[in-house]
């Protein structure tokens, strides 16, 4: 059975979280796109940006419990009731967590812009075929096989359809989902495309970003109001200033923070991101209403998130440098893909089979997600996504 989306707000999913790579900046090459490195900032031996991946677990927690607790849906069918009575305190605070979604979204957004800069068209595309695709396929393959089972009561789709989504374009070509989670993966798809295209292919400059970020901005307004479905599917009015605000964060962390042309892309990403945050999820008051969200609760946590980047961005959390961070890390993007499907059956069977209490059933689920995450980092991703990138781009590395 697929995820019923909630009439009030889009569904937040797993972000494909692109890995985040160490610092890396390459003062040639910036000298040869005409803008002098950062003073100071070694090109090798930088240190890992940490908490940018402590950033992305926190996210990813928001999402999941979102998922378990914070709407109605296949969820309350596995809990046995609406989640509203199984946390009848928390439940509210657990419907703000789909904004964990545009908090990956900035993340996204900076995390692509920094590892893609100086990258051949052919390394970038190798790089994310080669993140996204091996923990995909085998959690879209798990989770068909566990809903087939007999004893689990979510049905399972057929075998056209699970094809289909291997490609990761089931959304474009309407077969139904095997992963609730994928809509986010297919956004993403299309932003690697948008930012390969403009910024990638003709050679990453300040410049050419900043115009990039300018013109997707002022595009996806336009998009917005012509109410054209082909504009909207490109140019993704409602997500855009997520991902620009990232690349913002990023250009201000290259840069350096006293650039004025990329403190103005972040803020009018904000800008037009709370907009639209708001527009997505805020609905007037009603008593029917699984959660009544405030229009300022989630400002401030779109505006934490970018916060959050930003400080990150500009080096004000390197005491957030815990080596397990990376673990953690690397272990939000299969846990996403697996945690709100399976959750349901793990939550079915803790609950309703073993009668434990919510709150435990809760942060069991979560625990056993964590680790099914960290068997396919382990298992599949860490052996299946050098071989896979190397597959698409054998040229040596350096």
């Amino acid at each position: 059975m697929t995820a019923q989306l909630p009439a009030e707000a889009p569904p937040p999913a797993a972000m494909p979280g692109p890995s985040v790579p160490a610092l890396a900046t390459r003062p040639m090459a910036a000298a040869r796109n005409g803008a002098a490195a950062p003073p100071g900032r070694k090109s090798r031996g930088a240190p890992r940006l940490r908490a940018l991946d402590g950033l992305r677990l926190i996210a990813a927690l928001m999402v999941a419990a979102y998922h378990l607790g914070g709407r109605n849906g296949e969820i309350a069918q596995a809990w046995g009731s609406s989640p509203a009575r199984q946390f009848p305190s928390l439940h509210g605070v657990f419907a703000y967590g789909c904004l964990g979604v545009q908090v990956f979204f900035v993340i996204s957004g900076f995390v692509i812009c920094m590892s893609g800069w100086g990258r051949s068209l052919r390394a970038f595309i190798a790089s994310r075929v080669s993140r996204l695709y091996p923990a995909y396929w085998v959690a879209v393959l798990l989770v068909t096989a566990v809903f087939a089972l007999p004893w689990v009561a979510f049905e399972a789709l057929g075998p056209s359809d699970v094809l289909t989504n291997l490609t990761m374009l089931q959304q474009p070509l309407g077969a139904k989902r095997v992963l609730g989670v994928c809509w986010t993966l297919w956004a993403e798809m299309r932003f690697y495309a948008l930012f390969a295209l403009c910024v990638i292919l003709p050679g990453a400059t300040r410049r050419r970003v900043v115009l990039f970020c300018a013109g997707w901005t002022l595009a996806a307004a336009v998009a917005q109001a012509a109410h054209v479905p082909a504009l909207d599917i490109v140019l993704m009015p409602q997500y855009a200033p997520f991902f620009i605000g990232g690349i913002g964060c990023y250009l201000l962390h290259r840069y350096g923070g006293r650039d004025p042309v990329a403190w103005a892309v972040v803020g009018v990403s904000w800008l037009v991101g709370q907009h639209f945050a708001v527009a997505g999820l805020w609905h007037p008051p009603s008593a029917n209403a699984f959660s009544n969200r405030s229009a300022v609760v989630i400002i401030a946590v779109v505006t934490l998130g970018f916060a959050l980047v930003l400080a990150i961005a500009l080096g004000r959390m390197q005491w957030a440098n815990w080596r397990w961070l990376t673990v953690a890390g690397a272990l939000t993007y299969p846990f996403y893909l697996v945690h709100e499907h399976l959750g349901w059956v793990v939550v079915r069977g803790l609950h309703g089979g073993l009668r434990l209490p919510s709150y435990v059933t809760l942060v069991l689920t979560v625990a056993l997600m964590l680790a099914l995450a960290w068997v396919l980092h382990r298992w599949v991703e860490r052996p299946l996504t050098p071989v896979l990138k190397q597959a698409i781009d054998p040229r040596p590395r350096r």
